[in-house]
């Protein structure tokens, strides 16, 4: 495991005033200038490739692993010198087509700028790398189905499609995003379905039992396992039998290797569950995981999001904070906020801050963290932003200005949060972060930037894209964090 050391120490964030010297020069101080851009131009068609389609597996070669491997983690053949070249010059065909959008759809002047060498006219700062290449998900999902041999109790990641019903399930154990300890909770996993009676459920209105398991760990080695159930038309003691069982394996049985610090059980009678729609049954150990990060001491529920690159989050979150240039004259509302570590690592340097988060636990979460450590300038609210955020901020303003921070999930924000954004004139500053800029991302940026359209309610300045830096949060994937700065 590739790793580098990360200061989480309070006082040390790089945007209070004993920041440590040379750390904005580091990470964004220069755009990717000259050097840096030829560097990546020397080696891009290799990366290309590997971007697109890995050209060195057809449908017949290699080991099943290897294949698997080309789907999660299509560039785990390269260096990660490699792959942040790869990543970066992905991120830079976003900005082109978001601006060109933006200049050519919109008649948008995205910045009061010249273009810059990356042809870009907003600020593109260099990739931050990953502090940990190898092992650093702290959340794992694992199927169940069958695997290349037949079996139908096999644990694993699937390949193939559900239209071509060629669905395998594949071991994980050779992928380098999984750290050892979620593939030996998984392997535990698939030993006690292989000797429970009960049937797994492939298709889940085709009967069967067992289904998926998620596997959370900390920066400590404390290991939450989640098994979700399917009871069917099970008796109430019938499904205490088999909690019953799986407790007895993990705990006295052989999966007692695993140590595991909690499990949960959920009898799920849907595909997707949340924890309001069919609680989460704690069969054993603690509730919560406990996460130090930033100086602070967080709390993350079975269902709460929070990033999955411990690590990487740290410096994510720094990003953040450094660009969003909070004080004591502002007011930062954090936007599906999940456990709301971004916020609460801002609080000390903000006036007050506000969280929109739709999932219950994880408001509790970030109350709970914000007590602990005692912050007592935050409000986190529970539910959906687009229902929260117009009445929210209509009590709050009072002449302060307003830093928003977004870090939607893939489907972007919502309509109505973007109109409440853009007709909310305290918002001076928007940090929108996105793991996926492209689709729903762009939709949203363009309906900030667009001009004034009474038609779709969008009256407010529309805001202006000035910088942009990736920060690379899933080491040997495609995927990479962009944060986007915007202001008006």
């Amino acid at each position: 495991m590739a790793e580098v050391g990360l200061t989480s120490k309070p006082g040390l964030l790089p945007w209070c005033a004993t920041k440590p010297p040379g750390w904005s020069q580091l990470f964004l101080g220069s755009a990717c200038e000259g050097n840096f851009t030829g560097m990546i131009a020397k080696k891009r068609q290799r990366g290309q490739k590997s971007q697109k389609k890995p050209s060195h597996v057809g449908p017949l070669d290699g080991s099943w692993q290897e294949r698997l491997a080309d789907v999660v983690t299509p560039l785990w053949r390269l260096s990660y010198e490699d792959q942040l070249k790869v990543k970066f010059e992905a991120q830079k065909k976003i900005l082109r087509r978001l601006e060109s959008y933006l200049q050519k759809l919109n008649g948008v002047n995205v910045t009061t700028s010249a273009p810059r060498a990356e042809g870009l006219a907003c600020l593109l700062h260099p990739i931050i790398p990953s502090p940990v290449i190898n092992g650093y998900r702290n959340k794992s999902t694992f199927s169940v189905n069958r695997g290349p041999d037949g079996n139908p109790k096999t644990v694993g990641y699937y390949l193939g499609t559900w239209r071509d019903r060629s669905i395998v399930c594949v071991r994980s154990n050779h992928l380098k995003n999984i750290p050892e300890k979620h593939n030996q909770v998984a392997q535990y996993y698939e030993v006690f379905l292989r000797q429970s009676p009960m049937e797994p459920c492939l298709l889940f209105h085709e009967g069967g039992y067992w289904r998926e398991l998620i596997v959370r760990t900390n920066s400590r080695g404390h290991t939450m396992a989640i098994i979700t159930f399917h009871p069917q038309e099970l008796r109430q003691e019938e499904l205490s039998v088999q909690k019953e069982a799986v407790k007895k394996f993990f705990t006295s049985g052989p999966g007692a290797v695993c140590d595991l610090t909690s499990l949960y059980f959920q009898e799920s009678t849907m595909v997707r569950c949340s924890h309001q729609q069919s609680p989460y049954q704690l069969l054993f150990g603690e509730p919560h995981l406990y996460e130090d990060l930033l100086g602070l001491k967080i709390r993350i529920s079975p269902d709460a999001f929070f990033q999955i690159n411990t690590a990487g989050a740290e410096v994510l979150y720094r990003t953040v904070g450094e660009l969003s240039g909070v004080n004591s004259n502002t007011i930062l509302l954090d936007i599906c906020c999940g456990t709301g570590v971004i916020g609460l690592s801002l609080a000390q340097y903000a006036s007050q801050v506000l969280g929109i988060e739709l999932v219950e636990q994880a408001v509790q979460d970030a109350r709970w963290t914000a007590a602990f450590n005692g912050i007592t300038n935050c409000e986190f609210h529970s539910g959906r932003a687009e229902k929260i955020l117009s009445q929210l901020l209509k009590s709050k303003e009072d002449g302060q200005f307003i830093v928003a921070v977004v870090n939607p999930a893939r489907a972007g924000l919502h309509y109505q949060v973007v109109q409440a954004i853009r007709n909310c004139r305290a918002i001076r500053t928007l940090i929108f972060v996105s793991c996926k800029p492209h689709g729903e991302t762009t939709r949203n940026i363009i309906e900030l930037c667009c001009p004034p359209d009474s038609a779709k309610k969008l009256l407010g300045e529309p805001f202006v894209l000035r910088k942009a830096v990736p920060v690379d949060l899933f080491p040997h994937t495609l995927h990479c964090e962009l944060v986007l700065l915007l202001t008006r």
